[in-house]
């Protein structure tokens, strides 16, 4: 007999375990007091066994990818995160650390929320201060996010006194509808793995390069891959861009590795137009002095500088310098460096949109060096949604580039600006341009003490005749580099060479590119015009510009 009523008891206690009271709470968004309309409100679906954290758009299946829904195990506190990437690929993972890690200052201050007891807990994150207002009226432990989970039901989480999370609806439910959601195959992975693929999936990537060798060496040949020219300081890929949307950021990053080079050398990320008769990659297959001749009259020779009529110059997306040989050379000790092991170069080029946007390009990037191991690189573009409205432009005119990316391959510094017609351009525009900027990237090189490179020097834009624009490029923040930079040369004024004010370039970084307005432009022919006083070249050393411009606006 008792047995049989000790065994009815277990049944019960087993059945209320399973059909445990589930409670279904939703949230709405504040800040400063006003109700985020046009955010979907956060929904949980608590018990004593476990919660579940998603909202609205996730629960009718509306949600755009990706998205994440959170569990939390009772009395475990394990959070496990479901990542939603697309349509048929979640991934997961698992940890059991963070909610016990969480402290709280407990308060005396009381309030009530759609009518249940509240208690204030405060906490600080990130130097945000985070109070949390709980009750235990419910028997139940869960809320908007993770914290808090040990507290009680969180039915408001308040953020500096400004954003604020708050229950505004708290019912019984038989049935959630979590199943429906968290179905078919899901690949675990670890949280930092999951937290990698969750964020990367929130934008596109394009592979470019992966660690490719850019060198000086007879032996560098293309493969069905990757082309390579002027001895391998050139490496070319065949890219094709999707449909780029309004709004939507473009970023490049290259990462670079000295793979026995030990020098600071000039780089490039760029692209070839192959809207006109000729172009950039003719003059890698033929050779620079099949390009189009631009002659300022100061008896020497440049090849593909210029835009013509039939004829589009390179298009610079990003410049980049090396440094001292990272990675490479951190064998060279020095108390208290710790040398980086790779040097990142990532810039915003959604300006270039327009050429780029359904367009199937030659994507290239150069280094200037005469080394047989010379460097290691990797390059992705990628693209990312966006409510930015900064970029407007819907042309893209390319119109010079006097970096000589075929340096190794006979193509001239470019030392044209030692002639006081400098650069000079001839271009018509066949509509109208509204808004109208030249984004205009420059460098300074050559020489020590008396070379360009270290000497300050004025650059002046005319437009049609007359100046534009007139400033000196330089940049006084090199020694912030210097753990970028292992084989730099060392002073016995105790200066390293890394550490040397430059031309608006450092060892190890990236060279920002100016955006100059003109105004609006008129269809028919325009001219630009660059001077610089360029200095004189003192025995086997001279100075020499790089310079490219590229025409933005709106037709």
């Amino acid at each position: 007999m008792y047995k049989r009523i000790l065994l009815s008891f277990l049944s019960v206690f087993l059945f209320c375990l399973t059909f445990a009271q589930t409670y279904e709470i939703q949230y709405i968004s504040s800040y400063n007091g006003k109700v985020l309309i046009d955010q979907t409100p956060t929904l949980v679906w608590a018990n004593e066994k476990e919660n579940f954290i998603l909202n609205n758009k996730i629960r009718e299946q509306k949600s755009d990818y990706p998205f994440e829904i959170t569990k939390i195990e009772k009395p475990s506190n394990t959070i496990i995160s479901y990542g939603f990437l697309k349509p048929n690929e979640i991934i997961s993972t698992s940890d059991v650390e963070s909610i016990g890690k969480q402290t709280f200052e407990l308060t005396n201050e009381t309030k009530k929320i759609l009518g249940y007891n509240c208690k204030k807990a405060v906490t600080k994150i990130n130097s945000n201060t985070i109070e949390v207002w709980y009750t235990n009226d419910l028997k139940i432990k869960g809320g908007p996010s993770t914290l808090g989970q040990n507290l009680g039901l969180v039915l408001e989480v308040e953020r500096n006194k400004n954003s604020v999370i708050t229950a505004n609806s708290i019912k019984k439910v038989k049935k959630t509808d979590i199943e429906t959601l968290l179905k078919g195959s899901i690949n675990s992975t670890d949280l930092l793995g999951y937290k990698d693929l969750l964020w990367k999936s929130r934008f596109t990537t394009l592979k470019v390069f992966e660690n490719e060798t850019i060198n000086f060496s007879d032996q560098s040949k293309s493969d069905e891959q990757i082309k390579r020219f002027a001895n391998g300081t050139i490496i070319l890929k065949k890219i094709k861009f999707p449909k780029i949307s309004e709004g939507e950021l473009i970023f490049a990053e290259l990462k670079q590795q000295s793979n026995g080079d030990a020098y600071d050398r000039t780089g490039t990320v760029f692209f070839i137009p192959q809207d006109k008769s000729q172009s950039f990659f003719d003059g890698l297959e033929k050779g620079a002095k099949t390009l189009p001749l631009y002659d300022n009259g100061n008896g020497k020779q440049y090849y593909g500088i210029t835009s013509t009529e039939n004829y589009t110059p390179a298009t610079e997306m990003m410049r980049f310098f090396t440094a001292f040989g990272t990675q490479k050379f951190n064998h060279i000790e020095l108390k208290g460096k710790t040398w980086q092991t790779i040097t990142p170069y990532r810039q915003d080029i959604t300006e270039l949109k327009p050429s780029l946007s359904e367009k199937e390009l030659w994507i290239g990037t150069f280094i200037g060096n005469y080394d047989k191991g010379g460097h290691k690189v990797s390059l992705e573009i990628t693209i990312h949604k966006s409510d930015q409205t900064v970029n407007k432009n819907n042309t893209v005119i390319p119109l010079f580039n006097t970096l000589n990316i075929m340096e190794m391959a006979g193509q001239d510094y470019s030392t044209m600006f030692n002639n006081d017609k400098g650069l000079f351009v001839e271009f018509t525009l066949q509509k109208d341009l509204k808004n109208a900027q030249l984004k205009y990237t420059t460098t300074g090189h050559g020489g020590w003490e008396n070379g360009d490179e270290f000497v300050p020097k004025a650059n002046s834009i005319f437009l049609d005749g007359k100046m534009s624009f007139s400033f000196v490029p330089w940049r006084s923040d090199c020694g912030s580099y210097r753990l970028y930079n292992p084989a730099s040369g060392n002073f016995p004024d105790g200066l390293s060479s890394s550490d040397l004010s430059r031309s608006n370039w450092c060892p190890g970084t990236v060279t920002n590119p100016n955006f100059i307005p003109l105004g609006d432009l008129k269809a028919g022919k325009h001219t630009i015009q660059v001077k610089i006083p360029q200095g004189p070249t003192e025995g086997t050393s001279f100075s020499s510009w790089n310079v490219s411009g590229v025409l933005l606006g709106s037709q």
